[in-house]
């Protein structure tokens, strides 16, 4: 047998296996009628591109013959998930808490590791790839076969009355928010940039399903306005707490009177109440570290030594003064539900907070609008 009819039985044998746990197969779009090209690769641990190559019939026979045992492997995770089903709910619930023991450990021991207990570090940029290795630990927990921390739609009590499953899954900031730093100097800045949040059900607290956490990695900055405006000319003329809108606007990368200092990072774990139309929410910070920018990126900006000195004492001060404040419960309204009819939650829908953040002895009002990126159950329950 040539090489090219080698691999084309190893491709018919990888799509008729795979077959089995998403349905037919269509060749003309080269996928699955059940489920995303992407999420069939997270499920067998593969990257967007290594899948694609075995669904085009590119790959090598090396690759085919490793993703047939790791197809094997996913269709026997499958038949115990379902011989589980069978069990006493007992079980069933010792299963669900052993999942959510090794989430939480998993989180903790990442927080741990980068975060050093909670305690504030401070290093200096040295490469892009540095500011994405926080999140993959949080992504990797959620979206791989092995652990899933999710209620799943078999799980859900016979009359489907369990609002928290459509509310699981993946949820991103909309948009970014600004906060000026009220302290001794003017000039600094906080800009919320970007968030990504998992929710699961706390079916282990609530079998109500109006209990949902999220666990939340954000990716912030820290700017310095050259001009050290005092924060009043950023807020509505009369208003003590409320920010003008071309404020929260505008983009400081294009504003030469701005210079960025430094990320944060931060975990934070949040929990939602359902009460009828409303989300109420809670939570804090669970661990967080600064990364300022390298003194070789801040010199081009300033072209003083003693200006770049002067500013990381004042993030260090903002760090151990004013972002505690982050480390208390958030203070936001609640949020209207985005659909009364719960089962009608779907993709792109959105959970909208009016907060306010304290900076010193200052209150400023801020939105933060979730947005439903990727549904983990997007069917009905019925």
């Amino acid at each position: 047998m040539n090489e090219e009819n080698k691999t084309e039985n190893f491709h018919s044998s990888f799509i008729a296996l795979l077959e089995k746990e998403y349905g037919s197969f269509n060749p003309a779009k080269n996928s699955f009628e059940a489920t995303s090209n992407s999420k069939i690769a997270r499920d067998l641990c593969y990257s967007d591109s290594q899948f694609s190559r075995l669904i085009n019939n590119t790959a090598s026979e090396g690759e085919f013959k490793r993703a047939l045992r790791n197809v094997n492997r996913l269709l026997k995770e499958s038949r115990l998930e379902r011989d589980q089903s069978l069990d006493l709910p007992e079980k069933k619930t010792s299963n669900r808490y052993v999942l959510i023991s090794i989430i939480i450990f998993l989180l903790s021991m990442m927080v741990f590791l980068l975060f050093y207990s909670d305690n504030f570090s401070f290093k200096e940029k040295e490469n892009s790839t540095a500011t994405n290795s926080r999140y993959e630990m949080l992504k990797w927990s959620f979206e791989n076969k092995y652990i899933k921390p999710y209620v799943k739609l078999k799980e859900l009590p016979a009359d489907c009355n369990y609002p928290c499953y459509k509310y699981q899954g993946k949820w991103t900031l909309k948009n970014e928010y600004k906060i000026p730093f009220f302290r001794e100097r003017n000039g600094f800045h906080y800009v919320a940039k970007e968030a990504v949040m998992y929710v699961r059900c706390m079916d282990e607290q609530d079998n109500s399903g109006t209990s949902f956490e999220g666990y939340e990695y954000q990716k912030h900055e820290i700017w310095y306005d050259i001009r050290e405006m005092p924060i009043d000319s950023f807020l509505v003329r009369g208003q003590t707490t409320t920010l003008r809108a071309d404020y929260n606007t505008s983009d400081l990368e294009q504003d030469k009177n701005f210079i960025k200092i430094a990320y944060v990072h931060t975990f934070f774990k949040n929990e939602f109440k359902l009460d009828s139309t409303l989300i109420k929410r809670s939570g804090s910070v669970i661990g967080r570290d600064i990364e300022f920018l390298s003194d070789e990126i801040l010199k081009q900006k300033t072209n003083s030594s003693t200006l770049i000195a002067e500013l990381k004492n004042e993030v260090n001060s903002i760090a151990k003064n004013r972002l505690e404040d982050f480390s208390k419960p958030v203070n936001c309204k609640a949020s209207p539900v985005p659909e009364e009819d719960f089962h009608s939650i779907e993709t792109g829908d959105e959970m909208y907070f009016e907060c306010q953040f304290s900076t010193g002895r200052f209150l400023v009002d801020y939105n933060k609008v979730f947005s439903l990126e990727e549904q983990y159950i997007n069917n009905y329950c019925r």
